[in-house]
């Protein structure tokens, strides 16, 4: 049985990973902030209890990632999906709150970094070795045509970097690691005009992964398996 740590599984995008790939049949090591406080989650988790596990985690906090990652130490974790992210709004002409500015980075850009690796052991004992980086195209410097978002762009552009580099890294020991943009998805912090649903959105994903080779590694791609520019 494949085995699948999704960080941010308490709603929109890292749910619905957790939904489909339960429903595969993978164990799912589904991580939130407030487990006791996940209602979707946890009504799902029961659904498929020989299944899925639940853990508390706050990626904004290394100690907490180090200490879950003490307490499955004996896992192989084919797929880790850094999926935790926030989205702090800024336009052209904001005051920038730099304070908010430096937990966008902590949580957007550092976790994903601390979670690799945190969890290399695990990750590089399994089988499928795969490390996935949900993005955005916001964080896309040539795309980038509307300014503003300070922020977020800057967060996501640099855990664009930052999985690049791990790719190379990680390339030796045969782990893949890249970045995705899931679209413009109807969610809590995607809005309800989005375009598509996150179901749309996690097949489509999870379509790109399943057919990931090393070849694939350190690539930036939209959730349709189109390349985006950097």
């Amino acid at each position: 049985m494949k085995t699948t740590l999704i960080t941010g599984a308490n709603r929109g995008i890292g749910l619905e990973f957790v939904r489909q790939y339960a429903a595969e049949g993978w164990r799912v090591l589904a991580c939130s902030r407030q487990p006791e406080k996940s209602d979707m989650l946890n009504a799902l988790a029961a659904g498929y209890p020989d299944q899925i596990t639940m853990h508390p985690l706050d990626v904004a906090d290394h100690a907490q990632i180090e200490t879950l990652a003490l307490s499955l130490i004996n896992e192989s974790i084919d797929l880790l999906v850094n999926n935790a992210g926030i989205y702090t709004a800024t336009h052209k002409n904001d005051n920038i709150d730099y304070e908010a500015w430096a937990h966008a980075f902590l949580v957007n850009t550092m976790a994903p970094l601390k979670m690799a690796q945190t969890f290399a052991t695990q990750i590089g004992r399994s089988n499928q070795k795969i490390i996935v980086t949900i993005s955005s195209k916001m964080g896309s410097i040539e795309d980038n045509r509307g300014g503003g978002s300070y922020i977020y762009r800057s967060s996501k552009t640099a855990v664009n970097m930052v999985v690049k580099s791990l790719s190379i890294d990680l390339k030796p020991a045969g782990v893949i690691a890249v970045v995705f943009h899931p679209g413009w998805v109807q969610t809590e912090m995607g809005g309800p005009n989005a375009l598509i649903s996150t179901t749309q959105s996690v097949s489509g994903m999870r379509h790109v992964i399943s057919q990931l080779t090393l070849a694939d590694s350190g690539k930036f791609i939209a959730y349709d398996g189109q390349t985006i520019p950097w």
